[in-house]
């Protein structure tokens, strides 16, 4: 017997970030992303939406955070610990800020890639 594919249903999602504190807005778009908005949800299916996010430059930063937040990693060589402040990474590329915020709030496994290739951050 021959098993047939359903088609995921996408949808496009337009959020504004004018206004709103990074956090709550990561987590309403790594919902969309996931699909747990929809009543269809299965964990180990990627049926998530699109998600469309304007106005990056606006988004409101709660208590210190913009001054004191600092992306850290390591190149893995000897001495080779980095750090760059949310304010430096804001300057620059608005967007950056809310892609990181959202990826880490997305599930640890190979779904995790494809879902966030969905975020188009404007």
């Amino acid at each position: 017997m021959k098993k047939t594919r359903k088609k995921i249903d996408r949808q496009v999602k337009q959020l504004d970030a004018a206004g709103q504190p990074l956090g709550r807005l990561a987590t309403e778009i790594a919902i969309l992303l996931r699909g747990k908005h929809k009543p269809t949800f299965q964990p180990h299916i990627d049926a998530g939406d699109i998600v469309e996010v304007i106005n990056c430059a606006q988004i409101k930063f709660t208590g210190n955070k913009l001054a004191s937040k600092e992306y850290i990693w390591h190149s893995n060589h000897p001495g080779g610990l980095k750090r760059k402040k949310v304010a430096e990474v804001f300057r620059d590329n608005p967007g950056e800020v809310l892609r990181r915020a959202v990826y880490g709030m997305l599930p640890k496994n190979k779904l995790r890639e494809g879902m966030i290739k969905r975020l188009k951050i404007k």
